[in-house]
């Protein structure tokens, strides 16, 4: 599980920066542009189940980064996981802003300009791109975040629950999935923030040496 937290010099950080790189250039070039919005045309078609367009709708919420900030600062509070709540607030401080920076002024690609034909959600879907006052896509805040949790979260549970940690990675991948499905981002988007949002905790994590959290456990 240590080599989930990498530094800036290893291997997997030069795999995972290229990775995103790449997919910005693609993503810039618009050469997948046709496979975006195909995809997000064919989540429009299939919307109007009342459970799953709620269901979809609850779980994009989630991702939402006032729920998350306030979770980490839960964690950050109690004691014994305090080094943990601390690295997790900051990685999803900085990857909100980071990926808002990023979609506003480097890549600036429009989110996809349909609508949603399920049921009327309770009310708006929850946007981070206030932070910097755009409204770019790529890459998405919602997938970096969920991202952030995974790794975090699933590296905190390693000792304790060694076969299940794993298990937690179905957060992003739903996060990302509701994401495409409620029409506020293009697969592309949610690819590139689930990159990003893995950078940014495994640099971070190693950084302020998150390790420390199983010596503890040892005492």
């Amino acid at each position: 599980m240590h080599n989930w937290l990498f530094g800036i010099r290893s291997r997997p950080f030069f795999v995972f920066v290229l990775v995103f790189v790449l997919l910005s250039v693609l993503v810039q070039t618009k050469i997948t542009q046709e496979f975006d919005r195909t995809t997000v045309l064919y989540f429009q078609s299939i919307g109007g189940n009342h459970n799953l367009d709620l269901t979809m709708w609850l779980i994009t919420e989630l991702g939402d980064v006032r729920w998350l900030v306030l979770v980490s600062m839960v964690i950050l509070i109690i004691r014994r996981t305090r080094r943990i709540g601390l690295v997790m607030l900051l990685c999803l401080v900085a990857g909100t802003i980071g990926s808002g920076y990023i979609k506003g002024y480097l890549i600036e690609q429009p989110r996809p300009e349909l609508e949603f034909l399920g049921r009327e959600l309770p009310y708006d879907l929850a946007q981070d791109t206030f932070v910097l006052g755009t409204n770019g896509s790529f890459p998405s805040g919602h997938a970096t975040r969920a991202a952030v949790i995974a790794l975090l979260g699933g590296y905190a549970f390693s000792n304790r629950f060694p076969r299940g940690r794993y298990l937690i990675w179905i957060f992003p991948i739903l996060e990302s999935l509701s994401r495409v499905y409620v029409l506020q981002h293009y697969p592309m988007d949610v690819i590139g923030g689930s990159v990003f949002g893995t950078v940014l905790a495994a640099i971070v994590g190693n950084k302020l040496k998150l390790n420390k959290i199983f010596d503890k456990s040892k005492t």
